[in-house]
């Protein structure tokens, strides 16, 4: 199994998740946060992350941006109006000028937070969880670039919902270098052969399936995933991406079993929530994570 430029010898718990990633039969599910501990903090802030990794969770999820000066920034949406205070597109403003504005809270409300950039969140998180690099596709290079620099190459979680052939186009040999997961929305036609198509160029680490419907053929079928290396990657976010069992299901509902156990009891055994300290608390007590 390759690590990625990872030294065995620099961080130990970084080296247990990387070899936990690629085993794709193990019962343990690894626990993802989205955009870290946004509820208790500002999304895909430091503070964001610090209170995910204290949690216990194993990867964070960031969106990346790129600034004016080419800088690679974290923020979800394609403007600054909703989770900051400022307004337009990142992509108008210098670094400079985007440190200057404060992150907002989930109400909206102004807080001490400043917008991350990507070298900021891998020293932060160096060592310690892995990292999923959600809106990556555009942005291969200089991801890969920043990740060199920082020394955590082998944390961080590529992903695209682009079929190989067009990836490959793409980045080339640098894909060879990477951590990958291809993303498929499995209400469409196709998406096994896109799955085997990765599984026999890249071994990806895991698979996200996105579904609407939770009847979708492959996902009734979806052993060959595990069977070609990779483990099942869901989001439980909101009802459209995992056929109606998501975080709310479990966390307000109370219907524990009818989310997160419903996916469990199918082979996910990667889930990417908006709720991680609920989750993990489920998972710990089922002995499903450490």
């Amino acid at each position: 199994m390759l690590l990625f430029g990872y030294s065995q010898t620099s961080f130990g718990q970084v080296a247990k998740l990387i070899q936990q990633l690629y085993e794709p039969n193990d019962k343990q599910v690894m626990v993802a946060a989205h955009r870290g501990d946004w509820r208790n903090a500002p999304e895909n802030s430091l503070q964001a992350y610090k209170l995910a990794i204290a949690e216990g969770v194993d990867i964070v999820e960031l969106d990346l941006k790129m600034s004016k000066d080419s800088v690679l920034v974290i923020l979800h949406d394609q403007t600054l109006n909703r989770s900051t205070t400022g307004k337009g597109k990142p992509s108008d403003f210098t670094l400079a000028e985007l440190k200057r504005l404060n992150l907002r809270d989930g109400l909206g409300a102004p807080t001490s937070q400043r917008i991350p950039t990507l070298e900021d969140v891998m020293l932060l998180t160096k060592g310690k969880v892995l990292v999923n690099l959600d809106h990556s596709t555009p942005f291969y290079k200089e991801a890969f670039a920043v990740l060199k620099k920082t020394g955590t190459l082998s944390q961080a979680l590529f992903k695209s919902d682009e079929h190989y052939s067009i990836l490959h186009a793409m980045y080339g040999s640098i894909l060879d270098s990477i951590t990958f997961m291809p993303v498929v929305e499995t209400d469409y036609g196709g998406n096994k052969q896109m799955i085997l198509d990765y599984q026999k160029h890249l071994k990806p680490a895991a698979v996200e399936l996105v579904f609407e419907h939770d009847t979708i053929d492959i996902f009734k079928r979806n052993e060959f995933i595990k069977k070609g290396g990779s483990r099942i990657w869901v989001n439980t976010l909101w009802a459209n991406l995992c056929g109606g069992h998501n975080d709310d299901v479990a966390s307000v509902e109370g219907k524990l079993e009818e989310s997160w156990g419903w996916l469990i009891a199918r082979g996910v055994n990667i889930i990417q929530t908006d709720r991680p300290h609920e989750l993990i608390a489920y998972l710990r007590k089922r002995k499903l994570h450490k």
